[in-house]
């Protein structure tokens, strides 16, 4: 994972991490061959509400700290499932039974993951 993606990723965590979204899992897959970006960043939340609250905090400290915006963002109309594309770095933030039911990790499971705690 090069500088700048590492930053990228670190500001996402941290921005999930103020909206409390739950098991927060970045995964590397920038040593994997046939992969469409270098990083997933994965987090779930209990509500609708909440999916939508991390993605506008995700997007607001991402723009706020490095002027990055997402090149696409799916999901929001229903907000069980967001996936904004930072280019290297995808994000996923689910509803917990939207997690539970895609287990996307499990699907990268060679990825060396790192998961996050709700304090920085």
């Amino acid at each position: 994972m090069n500088d700048s993606t590492k930053t990228l990723t670190d500001i996402i965590v941290r921005a999930m991490q103020d909206k409390k979204a739950a098991h927060i899992v970045s995964l590397d897959l920038s040593s994997l061959d046939g992969t469409v970006c270098d990083t997933f960043v994965i987090c779930n939340a209990d509500s609708t509400t909440q999916v939508a609250a991390i993605a506008a905090g995700v997007e607001e400290k991402t723009v706020e700290a490095i002027g990055e915006k997402p090149w696409r963002v799916q999901g929001l109309d229903n907000a069980l499932w967001v996936a904004m594309d930072y280019g290297d770095v995808m994000v996923h933030i689910f509803q917990t039974e939207m997690r539970d039911f895609y287990r996307l990790e499990d699907l990268w499971a060679d990825a060396p993951a790192a998961e996050y705690t709700n304090e920085y």
